[in-house]
C-alpha cells in the first residue's frame, strides 16, 4: 500500500519545514546592492561564471562579518546563505528569515537545517556555505564535512568565492567594520563537481570529496590573491 506524500506509519502527519523563499532572497540582494555599493567600493571578478540558472554551491571563505552580506549583495543570482543560529537574535530573526536565510545550529546535525537548504537547490536556487564553519583565517585551510555532503549529495556544482580586503584596515569610525568607501575584492571562480562521477555517498566518499574540495578552493584563493594583489587577513 502506497503512503499519502504527507503522511507516516499510521497515517500521521510528517512534519515538513516550510519552503524558504526566493523572492525574500532577491529582496535581501537589493538590499544588499544597496548596502555595500553605498557603504564600500566592491571589486566583482569572474560574476559571469556564475551558472545563470540551476542549483549551485557558493563556497565563500570567511574572515569578517560582512563577508556574507557582500557576496548576496554583489552575487548574480540571489543566495541562501546557511548562518548560524546566534545570529537570529531580536528583529534580525525576522528579518533573515524573510530575506530567505537559513538558520541552522552548529552544534548538532540540524535537520531542518538540512532539509532547507537541500530543498534551496532541489527548487534550482543558490546556498551559499561558509565550509569553515565559522570566521578565521579566511584561507579554506579547515574544511568541515558539510559543503562535501550538499554537493554530493544535490549534484550541485560548487563555485569558490574569495572575499579578499575585508579585514586588511580596521575603519576609523566603526572599529568593527573596514572603512567606509574602501574597496573590497569578491572573486568567483569556476564551477566544479565535487563528486567522482559515480554517485558514491559512503563517509569514504565524502572524505575524499572534502580533500577534492579543500584544494581546489585553496587553487582558487591562491588565484584571487594574485588576481587582486590581496593579502588574505590583517596582519
Amino acid at each position: 500500500m502506497r503512503r499519502h506524500p504527507g503522511r507516516g506509519e499510521a497515517g500521521r502527519e510528517v512534519s515538513r519545514p516550510p519552503a524558504v523563499s526566493e523572492r525574500g532572497a532577491e529582496v535581501g540582494r537589493r538590499i544588499g546592492v544597496g548596502l555595500m555599493y553605498g557603504l564600500w567600493r566592491p571589486r566583482v571578478l569572474g560574476a559571469w561564471k556564475v551558472p545563470a540558472t540551476g542549483p549551485v554551491i557558493f563556497a565563500v571563505n570567511h574572515s569578517h562579518n560582512i563577508d556574507g552580506p557582500m557576496v548576496m549583495g554583489v552575487a548574480p543570482r540571489p543566495t541562501h546563505f546557511l548562518i548560524k543560529k546566534e545570529a537570529f537574535t531580536g528583529p534580525l530573526d525576522p528579518f533573515l528569515t524573510g530575506i530567505g536565510q537559513l538558520k541552522v545550529d552548529r552544534a548538532s546535525a540540524d535537520r531542518t537545517a538540512i532539509t532547507r537548504a537541500l530543498g534551496v537547490l532541489a527548487s534550482g536556487g543558490v546556498l551559499g556555505i561558509f565550509p569553515e564553519g565559522t570566521r578565521g583565517e579566511g584561507d579554506f585551510a579547515s574544511l568541515r564535512a558539510g559543503l562535501a555532503y550538499f554537493a554530493v549529495r544535490s549534484g550541485a556544482p560548487i563555485v569558490p568565492v574569495a572575499v579578499l580586503g575585508s579585514t586588511e584596515r580596521r575603519g576609523r569610525l566603526i572599529k568593527g567594520l573596514p572603512p567606509l568607501r574602501s574597496r573590497v575584492d569578491v572573486v568567483f571562480g569556476d564551477p566544479f563537481d565535487a563528486g567522482d562521477g559515480r554517485g558514491r555517498r559512503t563517509r569514504g566518499a565524502l572524505d575524499e570529496a572534502t580533500e577534492r574540495i579543500r584544494k581546489e578552493l585553496a587553487a582558487h584563493l591562491e588565484n584571487a590573491r594574485r588576481l587582486t594583489g590581496r593579502r588574505a587577513t590583517l596582519e
